[in-house]
């Protein structure tokens, strides 16, 4: 009788060691079977190697050593948004599949370019935006499938975190900082999620807080060729907030820590209609484990990227390009 072995673990290496690496990713790479952290790198030997010991990996010292590593199969990218696109291509080019933080890229040449050589050499590339992974957006998605709350007729989400400490990378236009690159993908992708491609940007407007260099808040106006809208807004000076929610003809469901919830956390999805209101309940989901488990299941198929990416990266340029076109900044 013959055995049937697991596939091997996707081999993963980290570029840098940026808090969000230590706080969610690495853990969920040492936890996901399918994974084996294989090495850390670093500009500065130090960073890497107190990372590295608690994992039993290896440090590196320096990215372009990492991606010249035939012990890694994946690279793993956590860096200032202004360095995704660029250590992307690298990894690419270097035989590695690649995990990048959002934004993946700024411009949609940039992801054009990200797709056509992960095309080429038949690898895998996700930008680790983890909220489609959670199963309450499916839960959701099954309601309005259900017709719970008749046609829909608007899309509307928020997200929005604390002023973070002055100094913070989100702050620096140099490092790709600002609320529309770093909160904005969330409301943007959750429109793209929902309402499908080819929305269109009917307005925007994107703020800058007092003694910031970098927008701090924001909003837009989306529309589907159909009519039906998205009211999105965005920000990093706010009391904590990241929802969403669809309309219909004969009724509304909201969902409340929609982008962000806690593993343990027990998601509500609220549905008003005719007959009144009501709870769904929903299981809690590691939206984290699941966003890694899916990376590792591309990997090992060479699955092609999402177009999701390509038309969020698109409307989130146009909406860039219309605040700069109304301001001349």
């Amino acid at each position: 009788m013959s055995t049937v072995h697991p596939p091997a673990p996707v081999r993963i290496g980290v570029l840098g060691c940026a808090d969000i690496a230590r706080r969610r990713m690495l853990p969920a790479f040492a936890a996901q079977p399918g994974a084996r952290l294989a090495a850390v790198a670093s500009r500065r030997v130090a960073g890497a190697d107190a990372l590295a010991h608690a994992y039993g990996c290896r440090a590196v010292h320096g990215y372009d050593t990492l991606l010249s590593s035939e012990e890694v199969d994946a690279v793993y990218i956590p860096l200032p948004a202004s360095l995704h696109a660029h250590w992307a291509e690298a990894a690419l080019r270097a035989g590695k599949h690649v995990l990048a933080e959002k934004p993946l890229a700024d411009a949609p040449h940039e992801v054009d370019r990200l797709f056509r050589i992960a095309a080429e050499r038949r690898l895998a590339l996700m930008e680790n935006v983890m909220f489609p992974h959670h199963g309450q957006h499916a839960a959701v998605q099954a309601l309005v499938d259900d017709g719970a709350i008749g046609e829909l007729r608007a899309f509307q989400a928020v997200f929005a975190v604390p002023a973070l400490p002055h100094d913070n990378i989100r702050y620096r236009p140099e490092l790709g900082g600002g609320a529309l690159r770093d909160t904005g993908v969330y409301p943007v992708r959750a429109a793209v999620h929902f309402l499908g491609p080819a929305l269109r940007v009917v307005g925007a407007t994107v703020a800058r807080g007092r003694g910031h260099r970098v927008d701090t808040a924001g909003a837009a106006l989306l529309c589907t060729s159909g009519g039906v809208t998205a009211q999105l807004s965005f920000g990093l000076d706010h009391a904590y907030r990241g929802s969403y929610e669809l309309w219909g003809s004969a009724g509304r469901i909201t969902v409340e820590r929609a982008f962000t919830p806690p593993a343990d956390h027990a998601p509500l999805i609220r549905l008003e209609d005719a007959a009144g209101g009501r709870v769904v309940e929903v299981a809690p989901d590691d939206q984290v484990a699941n966003a890694v488990r899916a990376f590792c299941d591309a990997a090992r198929r060479r699955t092609a990227p999402s177009d999701a990416v390509r038309e969020q990266t698109r409307l989130l340029d146009t909406i860039r390009r219309m605040q700069q076109a109304s301001t001349g900044r």
